[in-house]
This record gives C-alpha cells, structure tokens and sequence, in this order.
C-alpha cells in the first residue's frame, strides 16, 4: 500500500528535523473526527518533534490544518510516544559526572513526555 500525501507530507518534514530519520513512520486511519495521523519517532527524537512548550507539534498541525483546508478534510496528528528506551547511555564506569548526565538526561525525557500528553489534548 504506497502511502498518501498527507502521509508523505508529515513524514518529508519530520525526517528532516530528527537525528534517525529511518525510524519515522506515520500511520493513517480514518476515524469519527476525521483523518488520524499517528506519528511515530525514535526516542531520542521526540523532543526535536514535539520542540520547545510544542512549538514544533503545533507547527506541523497548523500545516496539516492548512492541508486539509485545501483536500476538505480534517487532520489530527497524534505523536506516539513509544515508551521504550530512553536518552540515557549507558557506560560500564558509573562516576558522579556519569550520574549527572543521566539524571539531566532523565529529566529532559520525562519533560518531553508530559508536554505530549499535553498536545494530545489539544484540539486543533
């Protein structure tokens, strides 16, 4: 099944935003609300496509908004948080340093996931 173009589109801008661009995947269904683009990215990319307080989420949905002015129909763009793995490396020597890193590390996936559980919400 080759993908459609708004599949296509969602997928050319996200792939150049993120540092594994092999790992996108955008899934399309067709729901109540109309179109649902589910996005899925690898771990350490998330915070590149969700970007600062979502500036970036919302970006994408405001062009998909745009898309679907234009195709009459309505978007919704969910960004998939996978859950698995984390930014955190891993080292046989665990220093105070190494600590820190990994604790800042932390902080930044978990910050990443509570601003994508507030995208979801949003209704655009």
């Amino acid at each position: 099944m080759s993908a459609t173009i708004d599949q296509q589109f969602v997928e050319f801008i996200v792939k150049s935003l993120v540092g594994n661009p092999d790992a996108v995947k955008v899934d399309r269904r067709i729901d109540e609300k109309g179109v649902l683009l589910e996005l899925t990215v690898d771990a350490e990319d998330l915070g590149r496509v969700i970007g600062k307080r979502g500036a970036t989420a919302q970006s994408l949905r405001t062009l998909l908004r745009a898309l679907g002015t234009k195709n009459e129909a309505r978007y919704n763009l969910k960004i998939v948080d996978t859950g698995d793995g984390s930014a955190v490396s891993s080292s046989s020597s665990a220093s105070d340093d190494d600590d820190d890193v990994q604790s800042t590390e932390s902080d930044v996936v978990s910050q990443t996931r509570r601003e994508l559980a507030e995208l979801d919400d949003l209704d655009v």
